[in-house]
């Protein structure tokens, strides 16, 4: 196991709920598919979700989102497939 998984790890496993609201696994994410938060509010926004350069910032750097938001921006930027094996 990664070194940085080891914080979201309790005696039952991974603890998905701790991931999804942090901020790295998004933020590693959107620089993997080279989205900046400009492109991300474009592309949320035409999958009808209200949200802004700005928005995302502060969602994103206070590790606060919901889950419905995690996997919309994975989608928006173009990700695949998420497998819980790899978090």
């Amino acid at each position: 196991m990664e070194d940085w998984l080891l914080k979201y790890t309790n005696e039952d496993g991974i603890d998905l709920s701790r991931l999804i609201h942090d901020d790295y696994y998004l933020k590693a994410e959107l620089k993997r598919q080279g989205i900046t938060y400009d492109d991300l509010a474009a592309r949320l926004n035409e999958m009808g979700f209200v949200e802004t350069k700005a928005s995302i910032a502060n969602k994103v750097s206070r590790g606060a989102f919901t889950a419905a938001f995690f996997l919309a921006s994975l989608r928006a930027a173009g990700t695949q497939t998420l497998r819980v094996e790899d978090l």
